[in-house]
């Protein structure tokens, strides 16, 4: 079976040339990433909240907050890097890069979003609106400064998970455990040091003129440091789960049952990032690798069935 080139796949359509303003501002929105915004459900599951439907609401709510935030975020990210994304084999096509949608347009609607988004939480709780603000503040601080630091820029995109799931925590008033965070911080460090291998073996010799700090980067080093993360993050999911603080907070001490589905999709993911070199979209892999995709839902499924039903009974 033939593969399709990811950079024709990418290419704009001459239908998509045509595009309104509004279809364009949605795609440069990228809602396919928007499932990065899933980890607010985090305090809604482990809080054990999932057959409240007002908790449920709030967070349903604070997903559609994250997703316009992001959207904001996205929208001032690509404006500032319109130049180098300019000589970027697959991120030249983007609408702000293209040059058809203006940036003034973009810089306008990402205000709009941003300001929305922060006030529509500031009615579901002033906590959750300080915690919206900050995502916002920080990742617009990622994007102008951060970015450009070695380390700081993987722990930043780090930090915007734990934010996440520390908002749906909030949203649904339930407390979210130091080894959940812990968890997170490591999944969420995970993705984004394959991110930036994905970047690096991609643009190979034009990557540091790409993004400058690829330049303080090697495959190599990434290699060491994804190889730590991973180890880390599977040892603190499965202390995580065996935890007497778990069980009893949680009312199961069969969450052990869920490691397998962690250790598949971790290696699942390793795999697809150095035999099919991906990596460059985390929410892109999610849904389009199948495999992966069913051991995220079994993982899900079965976390469910454990703290919700008998099954999970201690």
């Amino acid at each position: 079976m033939a593969v399709r080139s990811p950079l024709a796949a990418s290419a704009p359509s001459p239908a998509a040339s045509n595009d309104s303003s509004v279809a364009l501002i949605i795609r440069s929105l990228r809602p396919a990433q928007w499932t990065k915004n899933l980890f607010v459900f985090a305090g809604l599951v482990f809080g054990k909240r999932l057959t409240d439907a007002g908790a449920v609401g709030a967070a349903i709510a604070t997903f559609g907050i994250f997703c316009a935030l992001s959207g904001a975020v996205y929208l001032y990210n690509d404006v500032s890097d319109r130049a180098a994304d300019q000589a970027h084999p697959l991120k030249r096509f983007r609408p702000i890069a293209s040059g058809r949608l203006s940036t003034r347009v973009a810089l306008v609607t990402a205000a709009g979003l941003g300001g929305s988004a922060v006030g529509a939480a500031w009615l579901i709780s002033p906590t959750l609106a300080l915690v919206s603000g900050s995502y916002l503040a920080f990742l617009l601080l990622y994007s102008a400064v951060l970015k450009h630091i070695v380390i700081a820029d993987v722990l930043t995109i780090a930090f915007g998970f734990v934010l996440r799931a520390v908002a749906g925590a909030v949203a649904v008033a339930v407390p979210i455990s130091d080894w959940l965070l812990m968890c997170t911080t490591l999944l969420a460090l995970f993705l984004a040091l394959s991110k930036r291998r994905h970047e690096l073996t991609l643009l190979a010799d034009s990557a540091g003129g790409h993004r400058p700090i690829l330049e303080e980067y090697t495959p190599y080093l990434l290699d060491q440091m994804v190889g730590v993360v991973t180890a880390s993050t599977l040892v603190a999911y499965a202390f995580y789960a065996i935890s007497a603080d778990t069980a009893e907070n949680l009312g199961t001490d069969r969450l052990i049952l869920t490691v397998p589905f962690v250790l598949y999709g971790i290696f699942r993911y390793l795999y697809l990032v150095h035999q099919k070199h991906g990596g460059g979209s985390p929410a892109e892999l999610l849904l389009t690798d199948r495999p992966l995709l069913a051991c995220v839902g079994l993982w899900i499924v079965t976390l469910v069935l454990l703290l919700y039903t008998p099954l999970g009974g201690r």
